[in-house]
């Protein structure tokens, strides 16, 4: 099943929209204003086109900060908090991958795209909702865990060679 990858533009907004909205439910107002206020990185962005150009896949980067996503770190960790926005990071917003295309080597060849790039950053945040079943799927890449809350699951993938052990701090 051939497919090409790009790198995603702001004009991808509305294809993520309904990805979002159709593969974890959320509302579709909620997903735009997302799209438009936490700092979506387009070109860090890959999407993936088959040979009949359906879209397959999208991985789609955030700039965003960890508080952004969950407030109550500031309550329960300002440490921890403090020390990772001390630290160059990019976040993981959303990782989609059509059902056909599950356990090919899209996933991975979607991250390998931008691993150069990743490779610049200290970290990847990496936020799960607790009902999906990526957990394992990012632990095999070596992300570990740093906090939860009642929605999500917090993981930090290290990148920076310099920062290998950011959660020992």
């Amino acid at each position: 099943m051939p497919y090409t990858l790009y790198r995603m533009t702001p004009d991808d907004a509305q294809v993520t929209t309904e990805w979002m909205v159709r593969q974890y439910g959320f509302d579709r107002k909620e997903v735009e204003t997302w799209i438009a206020t936490l700092h979506f990185n387009w070109p860090l962005s890959v999407k993936a086109i088959n040979e009949q150009g359906e879209v397959i896949g999208l991985l789609n980067m955030s700039d965003y900060r960890i508080d952004e996503e969950t407030e109550q770190i500031r309550i329960d960790n300002p440490s921890l908090l403090g020390q990772l926005n001390s630290m160059n990071y990019t976040a993981v917003f959303s990782f989609i991958v059509r059902e056909d295309y599950r356990g090919s080597k899209l996933n991975y060849e979607m991250i390998q795209n931008i691993m150069p790039e990743l490779e610049e950053y200290d970290f990847v945040f990496i936020p799960v909702l607790h009902r999906l079943k990526t957990h394992l799927y990012w632990q095999r890449w070596g992300a570990k865990e740093f906090y939860r809350d009642k929605e999500c699951v917090y993981y930090q993938l290290p990148m920076s060679r310099s920062n290998c052990d950011i959660l020992s701090l």
